[in-house]
């Protein structure tokens, strides 16, 4: 796992110096090696976290025409590599990431199409005088890039870009707006004005006159339905899984596991525990506050004794959670709602102390049809949809009131904020109007809310303490497997993930697997009020990004509706973070791991 980052010139030589830069920017993403390319026009550089062979694997890694730089792990590389051999390729280094160098050379971009893992690289080919910009199939690795008058840009991370951003960044309305009523923005656009994201499954090939051609080598939407019995599906999926698990445990140093008191890190705990044959490490956490009844670290803790893991339990209370909330939105990167990105960097800290690799169970409910909003009843949807149109009933709904949008948005917003449904009313639309409606709740949101959401705070919050995340569910293999799988075996009552659940019966008890499902709770509303709300009250409709985008009379009204004793929270949260985010990214100043969230709203 690493950071990448560079840049193509249309005429003239790559600054050395503006790549150290972009490099310092990157330094958590690899702690242990820094390689810096620089040849004519081309800039190339990787901040490396060493995985798999230690000592070898420097990059950028060159062979003959073909430089590279790589994030990311190639999980086929034995397999992949024996093939490559077999046509004569000759390697030396037993790194994983040499196999795309030698697949490219052999097969162009349709080598892309035999990579199985997570990864975004930079691949310039001298003979073409072209740079490929390529990105995993789910997204799972993130990659940016910036197509300026004279030069292209690309990183692993916006903070890498803003470092030798021409000017102050600018943010764009669109996707400020659907990070204020969405939680995250998605698709190409970032929040800063011309920088954008590579898409998942797909590859960019830029030419020496910085021309973009885009090349999509994987699409959902060829993922066929199939109507399988559950014994069908089973005997199928047996082998699938456990294949994928001995590829996503591949690695010369320890790793562990993040363990929630749900079915999808208990499904890993069970199959890590059965391959390996050791005691997994495992990482939980849970709160001070005895009050919260959500809190899942009792059977947490009680599925990793029943495996005899060597579990590790973190426990937090409102201040320590609140004192790390600027250093979790700088190593976010992107804006996220995501409160349990606050948790998650309390887990990575820890486990970070230990390994260097963890596996999380993101993407189970996605794949499988985890999730209560993919469970509504026919007259649900159609009512939501003759209220919102668009995308059938599903995604319909913004955080932000019309009422409150009136009060407290400035004109810019206002004018952008009809367009926030556009990335799910688009995803909907694509889908194959075979698909069940169940199918299309998943597809939406494996197309938004899971690379720009969900693995943003995998990646980039683990990242942050140099930990490498991986995401066993979100192998291609799995995601076709479980978005092929008919309806009767995704949901059914009150219960979502049937076959995933059912399939898990032989390994975790059956009490485990049905329980209600909670969700990573992080109890923000509890937590916001007395003294910090105050505070709060004093400092956020006099920051510089309110007065700019907002109108502070409304935004002072919606934090008194909350000293009140009323709910505006999710409101006010998004707003602390945009303005502790302002601040960091617009202003260039960098937080430590423990600072006071108001002094960063001052």
């Amino acid at each position: 796992m690493c950071g990448i980052a560079g840049v193509l010139l249309k005429r003239g030589c790559a600054d050395e110096g503006a790549l150290r830069r972009m490099a310092g920017a990157l330094a958590h993403r690899g702690p242990d090696d820094l390689g810096v390319h620089v040849a004519g026009p081309l800039g190339l550089l990787q901040t490396r976290l060493s995985i798999i062979d230690l000592e070898h694997g420097h990059q950028p890694m060159a062979d003959g025409p073909l430089t590279l730089a790589a994030n990311g792990e190639i999980y086929n590389f034995i397999e992949l590599r024996r093939a490559l051999e077999a046509r004569g390729r000759r390697f030396t280094t037993n790194s994983d990431s040499e196999t795309i160098l030698h697949a490219y050379a052999l097969d162009g971009l349709h080598a892309l199409a035999s990579l199985n893992g997570m990864f975004a690289f930079a691949l310039y080919d001298a003979r073409r005088a072209e740079l490929l910009l390529g990105r995993d199939r789910l997204g799972i690795k993130p990659l940016y890039y910036a197509q300026l008058p004279d030069r292209l840009l690309f990183a692993s991370e916006l903070k890498a870009l803003l470092a030798v951003w021409p000017g102050e960044p600018a943010l764009e309305p669109g996707a400020l707006v659907q990070y204020l009523q969405n939680h995250f923005n998605t698709g190409g656009r970032s929040l800063v004005c011309g920088i954008r994201r590579v898409p998942p499954g797909a590859a960019l090939v830029v030419d020496a006159e910085l021309q973009l051609h885009e090349h999509h080598y994987w699409s959902l939407l060829d993922v066929p339905s199939r109507q399988l019995h559950f014994e069908q599906a089973a005997e199928e999926f047996e082998p699938l899984f456990r294949q994928v698990m001995l590829e996503h445990l591949r690695g010369d140093v320890p790793y562990g596991l993040f363990l929630s008191s749900g079915v999808d890190s208990g499904v890993l705990l069970a199959m890590m525990s059965e391959l390996t044959g050791q005691p997994v490490r495992t990482f939980s956490i849970g709160y001070r506050d005895a009050s919260i009844s959500a809190d899942e670290l009792p059977d947490a803790t009680a599925i990793a004794h029943r495996f005899g893991a060597e579990h590790t339990e973190i426990v937090l209370d409102r201040d320590a959670a609140f004192r790390r909330l600027p250093h979790t939105i700088w190593a976010t990167d992107d804006l996220l709602h995501d409160y349990a990105c606050l948790p998650t960097s309390f887990l990575a800290e820890r486990a970070a102390r230990d390994l260097k690799v963890i596996l999380t169970g993101e993407g189970g409910d996605e794949v499988f049809a985890g999730y209560g909003r993919y469970r509504r009843t026919l007259p649900q949807r159609w009512l939501k949809n003759l209220v919102s149109p668009g995308s059938g009933g599903f995604r319909t709904r913004g955080q932000w009131t019309s009422g409150w949008i009136r009060r407290a948005f400035g004109a810019e917003l206002k004018a952008a904020a009809a367009a926030h449904r556009a990335p799910f009313i688009a995803a909907w639309q694509a889908a194959p109007n075979a698909w069940s409606d169940v199918t299309r709740c998943q597809f939406t949101d494996l197309c938004t809310w899971l690379p720009d959401d969900l693995l943003v705070k995998a990646d980039r919050v683990l990242m942050g303490f140099g930990l490498e995340g991986r995401v066993p569910f979100l192998d291609h293999r799995v995601v076709e497997f479980g978005l092929g799988l008919s309806d009767a075996l995704k949901v059914g009552g009150r219960q979502g993930k049937l076959f995933l659940k059912r399939w898990a019966e032989r390994r975790i008890p059956p009490e485990h697997l049905w329980r209600r499902k909670r969700g990573f709770y992080v109890p923000v509303r509890q937590w916001l009020r007395g003294e910090f709300l105050d505070g709060l009250a004093a400092r956020l409709p006099e920051h510089p990004v309110i007065q700019r985008w907002f109108r502070p009379e409304g935004v002072a009204t919606l934090v008194r509706e909350q000293q009140r004793g009323g709910n505006t929270s999710r409101a006010i949260w998004g707003l602390m973070q945009l303005a502790i985010w302002h601040r960091i990214f617009i202003e260039g100043h960098v937080p430590s791991r423990d600072e006071d969230p108001l002094e960063w709203i001052a």
